[in-house]
């Protein structure tokens, strides 16, 4: 297995660890939790930089490099839902569209074809993920005893629940917003793939 391979392998594996270490007890496994994350998502980056820099670009990375992200960032989102800083619908909301539309793009592959995607769908990622480190380097910041007492009121201000709660809606909208788009925009493609799935069968 070629190394952007097993980076990806690695990040999935750090994904039950990191929820693991997240929803423990004990702090210190709590900020390390944040550590973990970081490394996984840091594999994402590196796995990817290699694959193009040295065309080392497998049927078997195109399927799994895709699949390890939503499931790191999904399992972000389901711990901050565990924990009921954020609402399970929207994190509900959210993984379902991501992993449909994952899950088309590879079946598209795997028949030859290619989806159009939008720069919007790249913001909404990236929005995403940024909502995820700033929801991460909060809660784990304030469990650091020399960084929060002191500081109550900022902490209090960054983890406000209503700020949360609209930040996330406003995510969740704009994630089914971008389904929808992709889902309309490819649709002769969409239909072309399950017609002749329908006529072969």
């Amino acid at each position: 297995m070629i190394l952007p391979n097993q980076l990806t392998v690695l990040r999935i594996i750090l994904t039950p660890i990191f929820v693991w270490l997240f929803l423990s007890d004990s702090v210190l496994l709590n900020q390390i939790s944040f550590f973990v994350y970081v490394v996984a998502a840091i594999t994402d980056w590196y796995d990817g930089w290699l694959a193009r820099k040295f065309n080392y670009i497998t049927k078997w990375g195109e399927f799994l490099d895709p699949l390890a992200d939503k499931i790191l960032t999904s399992s972000a989102f389901l711990v901050f839902a565990a924990i009921d800083v954020l609402e399970l619908w929207m994190v509900i909301v959210i993984i379902v569209r991501d992993f449909l539309m994952t899950g088309l793009r590879l079946y598209a592959d795997m028949k030859k074809k290619t989806f159009t995607t939008s720069s919007l769908a790249k913001w909404k990622t990236f929005i995403q993920m940024g909502f995820i480190y700033y929801l991460l380097g909060i809660f784990t910041l304030q469990t650091v005893n020399s960084l929060y007492y002191g500081n109550e009121k900022i902490f209090n201000t960054l983890t406000d629940s209503t700020f949360i709660y609209f930040t996330m809606l406003v995510i969740t909208i704009l994630t089914l917003f971008t389904g929808v788009s992709y889902l309309y925009k490819n649709r002769l493609l969409i239909k072309s793939i399950f017609s002749f799935e329908t006529k072969s069968n």
